[in-house]
This record gives C-alpha cells, sequence and structure tokens, in this order.
C-alpha cells in the first residue's frame, strides 16, 4: 500500500465515513475510528465538535485543504453575492484539482492535484500548474499533447466508480472537458453527506 492510500484510509477511519466512496476503504469492514479507542462507545457530541467534524469532512474531501487556505475560502464565499453556502461548494467545485477529479482525468483528487502540478494540464490553451487555480464557466481544459498517453489517465478513465457529473462536458476521446457552469450544492455527487450549513455555523461562532 503506498503512503498516500494509506494516508486516505485514515482519514475514513478518523472521520468515519467512506469519505470518497472507495471499494476499498477499510471504514466499509471496520466502521469505527482507529487506534486503541477506536471501538469505545462515543460520547454525545456538543455542537462545536458537529460542526467541526462537518468542515474537517468538507476539508478532507478536496485533498485536505489546509486550514488558512480553507478559511479563505470560506471569507470569499461570504464576500459574494447570494447563498453562502452555495457560494462555498461553487469555489470548491471551481478549483482545477477538483474538476480534473470529476472529469475522471484521476482516480482520486490526490492524483489530479499531481498531474496539474506535473504541468500536463491546460486551460484554455494555456498550460497551468496550480491546482487551486480557479476556473470559470466556459473554460476549456485539456491534457496536454505530451501527456496524452499517460496510463495513469487512460486507467482513471476506464474506472466504473464515479460518473462524470453534467456541469462537466467531456471529449473523453481528445482528454478534453468544458467546465459549463458553476454546480448547485445538489449536483454535485458526494458520496457522503456534507453539510456545508454546519461548516458556515463553525466560522461564524
Amino acid at each position: 500500500m503506498t503512503k498516500r492510500l494509506n494516508s486516505k484510509h485514515k482519514v475514513d477511519r478518523r472521520l468515519k465515513v467512506n469519505l470518497w466512496g472507495r471499494p476499498k476503504s477499510p471504514f466499509n469492514t471496520r466502521a469505527y475510528g482507529p487506534g486503541q479507542h477506536g471501538q469505545s462507545r462515543p460520547s454525545k457530541p456538543s455542537d462545536y465538535g458537529i460542526q467541526l467534524q462537518a468542515k474537517q469532512k468538507l476539508k478532507a474531501y478536496y485533498g485536505n485543504i489546509n486550514e488558512r487556505q480553507f478559511r479563505n475560502i470560506y471569507k470569499k464565499a461570504t464576500m459574494l453575492k447570494g447563498d453562502t453556502v452555495e457560494n462555498l461548494i461553487g469555489l470548491l467545485e471551481r478549483r482545477l484539482d477538483a474538476i480534473i477529479y470529476r472529469a475522471k482525468f484521476a482516480t482520486t483528487i490526490f492524483s489530479a492535484r499531481q498531474l496539474i502540478n506535473h504541468c500536463h494540464i491546460k486551460v484554455n490553451g494555456k498550460k497551468v500548474n496550480i491546482a487551486s487555480y480557479s476556473c470559470k464557466e466556459e473554460d476549456t481544459i485539456e491534457v496536454r499533447d505530451k501527456s496524452k498517453e499517460l496510463a495513469i489517465i487512460d486507467i482513471a478513465l476506464a474506472n466504473k466508480e464515479r460518473e462524470t457529473p453534467e456541469y462537466i462536458q467531456m471529449d473523453e476521446k481528445n482528454k478534453k472537458l468544458k467546465f459549463v457552469r458553476i454546480p448547485k450544492f445538489e449536483e454535485v455527487p458526494y458520496p457522503v453527506v456534507m453539510e456545508p450549513n454546519l461548516v458556515i455555523e463553525y466560522y461564524s461562532r
């Protein structure tokens, strides 16, 4: 097992959910936290504890975004017009690493980040190597010509665990996509229940 895979599995057990919906997650067979006290009867969580859990879950899902960066995303969401929950999810789904993951160019959000960091991705014809790059509606995103034969991308595209959501228009043959629109919260295909309203409450304390 690779170090990264082992780390993801620890996240699943710590948060007590199969966060990415993977069939090999150990949480499928060991639905309790890690360590010697993992199977102890849990105490009733406080409101703060429930809010913290919701924040940690959303942060982890998008590749363990660091706290400062995640707080800045929240602050930006509060400054935009409209519903803060929708704004928060929209900002997260506009991230380039999230879009690469949704388009199935990568099997995990972490693998998507690596593809971007290693300069395999172009946005509107220009190379982008920043995973947190914020895409706009109608942006065209594609794998660079030199990278289109990468086996890791072909394996990811052939994986049947996930479907590409409607807000991403795929050209799988040419390994290209269009980010059609910013999705609503209810459209995002989370494999577990996400509670961004509790994340807003956490930061609003």
